[in-house]
This record gives C-alpha cells, sequence and structure tokens, in this order.
C-alpha cells in the first residue's frame, strides 16, 4: 500500500491508498516540535483504531511546506516503514511543465493540486486551496503550471484580527445567514465570510479571463465546506485532490 503524506504549516493529511483507492485518510495538527516518535505514536495510533499494520506499507510520497519537517518524516519512515519516502521536489516527475519566473518557489502542494487537477479534468484549469493560506493555482489547456495568487486564509485573518484589536473577540468560523450582522460576533463571521466569497470570486473571474475566459474551477483544502459551496465561481469541490495528487506523481516515478 501507498501512504501519501501531505504536510502544511496548518495540518499534515495522511491517504493511505490500495492502488488508485484511497481506503482512508486522517489529519492531525502541523507542529515542527515534535519528534519523529510522537509522530509516529499518532500515525501508529490511527493504524491500529484501523487495523492497519506498518508492514503493509511498501511506499511512502511526501509533499512538504515546512522545510524542518523534512529530516522528522524522513527519520519517521526509515524507523518505522521498510520504505524510503519520495519527496516532491526536484527531478521528481510530475507531469507538468512549471512557468514560474523561479520554479523552485513554487510551494510542493500547489505542484501536486495541478498535477491532480489536469490528469482528472484537463485544462485550462483553477485550483482554489483553502488552508493556512487561500491559493488560486493557474492550468494551462496544455498542462502548464502558469502561476496563481495567493492570500491569507481565514483563520489567519480571524487570528490576525483577534490578536491586533482591543476588543474584538475570537469567533468561530461559520457563514451567516445574513451579511448585516447584529452583534459583534456575526459582523466578523460576516466580513470575513462575504468578504472571502468576494475576493474568490473576483480573483477567479479575472485569472479565468486571463486564461482565455472557459475553464474549470476546482475547491480543495481543509477550510473548504466553510466558503467553497456558497460562491458563485467553484465548479467542482474535491476534498482529496492533493492526497489523490501524491498517489498519481508516485505512479509515474515508479522504478
Amino acid at each position: 500500500m501507498l501512504l501519501a503524506i501531505d504536510i502544511g504549516n496548518t495540518s499534515i493529511v495522511f491517504g493511505l491508498f490500495e492502488k488508485e483507492k484511497l481506503l482512508a485518510h486522517w489529519r492531525i495538527r502541523s507542529e515542527q516540535g515534535r519528534t519523529p516518535d510522537e509522530y509516529w505514536a499518532l500515525v501508529n495510533e490511527f493504524f491500529r483504531l484501523n487495523n492497519i499494520k506498518a508492514g503493509s506499507i511498501s511506499d511512502i510520497i511526501i509533499a512538504c511546506v515546512v522545510p524542518p519537517l523534512v529530516p522528522v518524516f524522513e527519520e519517521l519512515s526509515s524507523k518505522y516503514f521498510a520504505a524510503k519516502p519520495l519527496f516532491i521536489g526536484p527531478g521528481v516527475k510530475t507531469g507538468i511543465s512549471i512557468l514560474y519566473k523561479n520554479p523552485e518557489e513554487v510551494g510542493a502542494d500547489r505542484i501536486v493540486n495541478a498535477a491532480a487537477g489536469y490528469e482528472k479534468y484537463g485544462g485550462p484549469l483553477i485550483i482554489v486551496d483553502f488552508g493556512t493560506a487561500t491559493t488560486f493555482d493557474a492550468v494551462s489547456a496544455r498542462g502548464e503550471y502558469v502561476g496563481g495568487a495567493i492570500f491569507p486564509g481565514v483563520e489567519i485573518s480571524l487570528d490576525a484580527l483577534f490578536k491586533r484589536t482591543s476588543k474584538l473577540p475570537r469567533v468561530d468560523i461559520i457563514m451567516p445567514d445574513r451579511v448585516i450582522g447584529r452583534s459583534t460576533a456575526e459582523s466578523i463571521q460576516s466580513g470575513v465570510s462575504y468578504g472571502f466569497m468576494g475576493m474568490i470570486d473576483n480573483i477567479v473571474a479575472k485569472m479565468r479571463a486571463e486564461l482565455g475566459g472557459t475553464c474549470r474551477v476546482i475547491g480543495t483544502g481543509g477550510l473548504l465546506k466553510i466558503i467553497a459551496d456558497k460562491t458563485e465561481s467553484i465548479d467542482t469541490i474535491d476534498p482529496n485532490l492533493t492526497l489523490e495528487g501524491l498517489r498519481i506523481i508516485h505512479d509515474r516515478n515508479r522504478a
């Protein structure tokens, strides 16, 4: 079986594949201070609860945007699995040409999303990933990673508002029924939710025009369900796009 791992700034998502089938997936908090043994304890507990044997993992592929966690997961893999992990990076066959001015600046998760999106839906394509940052990635009709846009994520925005103001409270991320809030909490929820909706629709419209006018828009990421299904611009919601992309890239690099 293949263990796919998406290491982000806020969460780490694990996916377990049997050939092309995603058997299980789970999410834990991303913390740089944890040791390989501590991460193994969390992974092993999920394995135990789902009757999965570590010895059944033959391959591991990892997309990581947190450099200090690379050696942690390298040690985790070598110590507890009989598999050397494949990290998304230079030299890995992704099937995607990168047109960024400096291709090394593109996050591994964005490359993986582009590979999965083009494989599953074709191009041109826009992928909106609702994570720690809200990212927009454009893929051409020829499968080229054209570029994109990056905006602070919903949680970052709410956290900054709470920390930089004296009287505004920390609130849950909820999509209110009304734009006009009738309390401070409702007003913040409205501003964040409807503000992000407007931002997403506006950026997608402008990117769509630059790509030629017609393209599919895919929504993915950990905070997907809060806003994505309320926007006017997202055509398809694919919550496991990154995991699927890791599986696709693994298959392309299989010896």
